[in-house]
């Protein structure tokens, strides 16, 4: 039995994942946003891996039914009507709205992931009811991919850390010596052992200095919070759902 964990999407192909139960982690903060909108009564969230994707996707859409919503630098892009704060994303922004969605990191590994099987979406937001579907694939499958944003192009500790509590909930009952871990999974694994809760393993990260640095230090609060919805987004045909 076998888990991947990919710290960057950065290589990845669709014929790497295909038929592949896949987990697509950017606890801070494109992840958390996803779970938070799907929860808030958005339609879905079809993620762009740029500013100028969700442009030429909506060009010829009907303007009442969408919403556009991302970041650059951490900032709202301009003439975006969301940025990429989950705690933006209520019933009054995006409820019965498809929302498009371009971030840095977050919306990147999303489309790196197309090929897998099915792709869930997962926070600290909604960890349980993530890992327990999580689970549910590996057990049936014996197979599982967990592929971490990064951040800018880089390790990111806060996704690693979410990966490592993952495979943590995904293993249990798995004898050792049937289970095959790649060098970032067991490195993940390690790294969820040694660190404190939530909020002190994202608070920690490097993503939550520069959040608060740009006056967005709630946002780091309000997604190491776990378990605040049981939704699982999934990822299909360039649409995420819940």
């Amino acid at each position: 039995m076998k888990i991947d964990v990919y710290h960057t999407p950065l290589g990845l192909t669709a014929g790497d994942l295909t038929g592949r139960a896949v987990v697509v982690i950017d606890v801070l903060r494109a992840t958390s946003t996803i779970v938070t909108a799907l929860a808030a009564g958005a339609k879905a969230i079809v993620p762009a891996a740029s500013s100028d994707e969700v442009v030429r996707l909506t060009a010829n859409l009907e303007k009442n039914g969408i919403v556009l919503a991302g970041e650059r630098r951490l900032l709202k892009i301009e003439g975006f009507s969301l940025g990429n704060s989950p705690r933006e994303m209520t019933k009054e922004a995006v409820g019965g709205k498809t929302m498009f969605l371009a971030t840095t990191n977050g919306t990147p590994a999303l489309v790196a992931a197309q090929g897998g099987d099915p792709v869930l979406v997962a926070a600290a937001l909604n960890f349980s009811a993530a890992a327990e579907r999580a689970r549910s694939l590996f057990t049936e499958r014996g197979d599982l991919v967990i592929i971490c944003a990064g951040r800018d192009k880089q390790f990111a500790l806060e996704d690693a850390y979410t990966a490592g509590r993952l495979i943590k909930a995904v293993k249990k009952g798995v004898p050792p010596k049937k289970l095959l871990l790649n060098d970032a999974a067991q490195v993940s694994l390690d790294l969820a052992a040694q660190q404190g809760g939530w909020q002190d393993a994202l608070g920690a990260s490097d993503a939550a200095r520069q959040l608060g640095e740009a006056g967005l230090g709630d946002d780091v609060k309000f997604c190491a919070n776990p378990d605040r919805v049981s939704i699982v987004p999934v990822y299909a045909d360039r649409r995420i759902a819940a």
